[in-house]
């Protein structure tokens, strides 16, 4: 059964929670630049995730894990210049937090005031837990991120479904506790069975935003460029394509090409 939106003027950490207790579902969709971005929060998307999937997404890399902390710090910069409503949560990249907590909190802090984001996402459990709370005691809100974590894809081997076996299941859930009780006012579960992230979303206070995990949670997020159908390689179940503007640019283009080449852009109209 739907729940009514409510007309959230601007969105923070404690909206969320918020509407986790309504029952009203959060939105929540990757940006990496002003103009995509301002087309987002003008849609009334909840959360903006200024994703490290930037690496894949803009710059063509493989995995996540090349993009830089400064890198980052660019993409959300032109994101927070767009919005007016959606909460900016921005990622922390690969090798900025893991090894060391100090180090954590100054990636953090140059995020928060060079980009002016709203919040910092982090991939892991109780390994990083000394991080999020330096962080968290800095004043920064956090929000996690369990189960398919792509930062360790070298380390899983694969984008396969995670938490199917007991083991990591019962981990994946103690790890979700600790995020909550360490003050994180969100996680985000990728790719693990439905059952299994209805199970975390009831047993936590604090709103947890699926991919790939069912319905049974209190928001869903998708990359941007995947769900407006520009990119075409990636074809994962949870995906559904809401447009296909991969073949409509690449049809709009070679029109332009066309018009060009037979003289017929620009026309009498279209000049000074």
């Amino acid at each position: 059964m739907s729940v009514a939106k409510n007309d959230y003027k601007r969105i923070t950490v404690k909206t969320l929670v918020d509407m986790k207790a309504k029952g009203e579902k959060i939105s929540m969709l990757t940006a990496y630049d002003y103009t995509m971005a301002k087309i987002v929060d003008g849609a009334g998307v909840d959360v903006i995730l200024v994703g490290d999937s930037a690496s894949n997404v803009m710059a063509g890399h493989e995995t996540t894990l090349p993009i830089t902390l400064d890198q980052m710090i660019y993409h959300a910069a032109g994101v927070v210049r767009a919005i007016s409503r959606s909460l900016v949560v921005v990622d922390l990249p690969f090798g900025s937090y893991q090894s060391d907590p100090k180090e954590a909190l100054r990636s953090a802090i140059r995020i928060m005031k060079e980009s002016g984001g709203h919040a910092v996402k982090l991939e892991g459990g109780k390994e990083v837990k000394e991080s999020i709370k330096r962080i968290l005691n800095a004043g920064i809100p956090v929000m996690g991120h369990l189960g398919l974590t792509p930062q360790s894809i070298y380390k899983f081997g694969t984008y396969t479904v995670r938490a199917k076996e007991e083991e990591e299941a019962e981990k994946l859930k103690e790890d979700a506790l600790m995020l909550e009780k360490s003050g994180c006012f969100a996680i985000v579960l990728e790719k693990i069975p439905a059952k299994l992230a209805k199970e975390v979303a009831e047993s936590v206070s604090i709103p947890i935003i699926g991919i790939g995990a069912g319905n049974g949670v209190d928001g869903q997020v998708l990359v941007l460029h995947d769900m407006l159908g520009m990119t075409y390689e990636f074809q994962p179940r949870f995906l559904r394509r809401y447009m296909n503007l991969y073949d409509d640019m690449t049809s709009a283009i070679s029109k332009y090409v066309k018009d060009v080449k037979d003289i017929d852009f620009p026309n009498n109209q279209e000049q000074y």
